[in-house]
This record gives C-alpha cells, structure tokens and sequence, in this order.
C-alpha cells in the first residue's frame, strides 16, 4: 500500500464519483487514499477512459530519490521532464 494523490480540473462528474470510491475528497477535485499498486493503476485506467478533455495528475509515494512518482493525463502547461532519471516539472509559456 502506498499514499496516492489525484488532482482533477474539468473532469465529468462520473470520473469524480468513481474517484471517490477508492479515495477521499479532500477539497473539490483533490483526492488522497492509500491503495495497492492494482488498485493505482485500475484508478489509471478510469481516468483515461473517462477524463474526457479534462486534465489530471496522479501521485504516489514510491522508493525512489525523490520518495514519490506522478503521471498526468490531458493537456497542461505543467508537463513532466525526465532529467537524469529525476523527474520534474517544466511550464509551458503562456498563450497570447
């Protein structure tokens, strides 16, 4: 088992009721539990086929340098960078 962090914006109202099955609402579209790496990953699934044009992160605690690993899904302008093995965060510039 190990800490999961799901952040949600503009996702249908199904994908937040599914979320809420496995994990808690902590503020509106924010999502904590501990689960299994099955159950993580089934979460995964869920969010691919219902997110729509939504955009979501997900967090896990894991033995790694930084102690955790995160993937997203749909279009952000925070976008993951892998730098020598340490994963991190690039912005996209604004739209003008």
């Amino acid at each position: 088992m190990s800490m999961v962090v799901v952040v949600t914006e503009n996702v249908p109202d199904r994908l937040r009721g599914r979320l809420a099955i496995w994990l808690l609402e902590i503020r509106a579209g924010v999502y904590i539990g501990n689960t299994s790496r099955k159950i993580r990953e089934m979460i995964w699934e869920q969010i691919n086929v219902l997110a729509e044009q939504g955009n979501v992160v997900m967090a896990w605690a894991t033995n790694t340098e930084s102690g955790f690993e995160f993937q997203t899904y749909g279009e952000n302008r925070r976008i993951p960078v892998d730098l020598d093995g340490l994963r991190l965060v690039s912005f996209l510039p604004k739209d003008s």
